[in-house]
């Protein structure tokens, strides 16, 4: 299935239906008079979050949808039927903004989250509304609210715990792929990742979802290359992967392009923390990991820690460096909440002692 991550849509609400002018009119039947009914109701259109969907592709091959109509009014004081909603089913992490793509209108970040994105036409009275002592048959009725109707943008950022970055083949997606069961597309050329791929992460019976995006270079938050289109989609993680990879001829200049790129961009990509990694470890001798180990540490101001995803070296320590930042954060933000590990031994079973 093709990722998709910003649609375009025109949305419209059903207009109201209008009132009645109906009078009653039966032989032997005394009290006659106006009995119009009211006009139904048009129907809303409504924008919801959805599990289990992570991309926008529906919304490639269809791109109006209205609302159904309000009934209109009948005699004998018969309300129009209500015209059915339209409910748009997007993928949680979805932002919706106005036709200038700029103003945002709602941001669901939720499962079941819903808003109304254009309300219906309420529905006119009939002429049975408008009887007085003075106006005992009324020849009038009101015709019904007209529809909303706007052009809206749906731009998706993927929700993860853990974001990947770093340059063209630096190792992103062999990671993703050894440490989660997703299947991105690997080999050894360069923006073999072309749209952002999702994965869930286990370890020590923990579970966190890492986002991998497409290689960074120099100029990407310009347009340069795949451009900063699918940096949004790390904009929600917790802690950001940065890999570097030991095959690089100058670490430091890598290491630091690609966080001139992540400041560059902004919305706060910066201030997130890092886990820096020096990935591909095993396609160098043990002499110049520990020259580029060391050039990497004089740029970074701190020491990478040793990956190799092909042998599996240090797995378990990168994603546990990334599972404690992670379940930090979610204990600030949540402070009632208790940790997996001790909350349900049940489900955990004599793992629990491994812990």
């Amino acid at each position: 299935m093709k990722f998709l991550d910003q649609a375009r849509i025109f949305i419209k609400s059903g207009p109201g239906g209008a009132g009645a002018v109906s009078f009653r009119r039966e032989k032997y039947i005394e009290f006659g008079g106006p009995d119009g009914g009211d006009g139904g109701k048009g129907g809303d259109v409504w924008a919801e979050a959805v599990e289990n969907l992570n991309t926008l592709i529906d919304y490639r091959y269809q791109q109006h949808f209205k609302a159904e109509i309000g009934m209109h009014g009948m005699g004998r004081n018969r309300t129009g039927r209500h015209g059915k909603d339209v409910v748009l089913k997007v993928p949680v992490g979805t932002q919706i903004f106005d036709e200038d793509n700029e103003t945002l209108i709602a941001d669901l970040t939720e499962p079941g989250q819903c808003v109304r994105l254009a309300r219906g036409g309420n529905g006119g009275f009939g002429n049975a509304h408008f009887k007085s002592s003075t106006n005992q048959a009324p020849r009038h009725a009101n015709p019904g609210q007209e529809a909303e109707e706007r052009t809206i943008w749906l731009r998706l950022k993927l929700i993860a715990d853990a974001g990947l970055v770093g340059l063209p083949n630096a190792g992103k997606s062999t990671f993703l792929a050894t440490v989660t069961r997703a299947k991105p597309k690997i080999a050894d050329y360069p923006f073999t990742t072309l749209t952002p791929n999702l994965g869930v992460a286990r370890i020590d019976n923990r579970e966190f979802v890492i986002a991998d995006i497409p290689g960074l270079i120099e100029g990407a938050h310009e347009g340069v290359g795949i451009g900063d289109r699918f940096l949004g989609h790390v904009e929600r993680t917790r802690v950001l992967l940065h890999l570097v990879s030991a095959q690089e001829e100058d670490v430091a200049a890598a290491y630091q392009t690609v966080r001139g790129e992540i400041e560059a961009y902004e919305h706060g990509l910066a201030d997130k923390p890092e886990i820096l990694a020096l990935s591909q470890t095993d396609t160098v001798d043990d002499e110049t990991l520990v020259e580029k180990a060391k050039a990497l540490t004089d740029a970074a101001g701190r020491k990478p820690i040793h990956l190799s995803s092909a042998t599996n070296y240090n797995l378990d320590t990168v994603q546990r460096a990334l599972m404690d930042e992670i379940a930090g954060q979610r204990d600030v933000e949540n402070p009632q909440r208790k940790d997996d590990r001790w909350e349900k031994p049940a489900q955990i079973g004599n793992d629990a002692a491994g812990d």
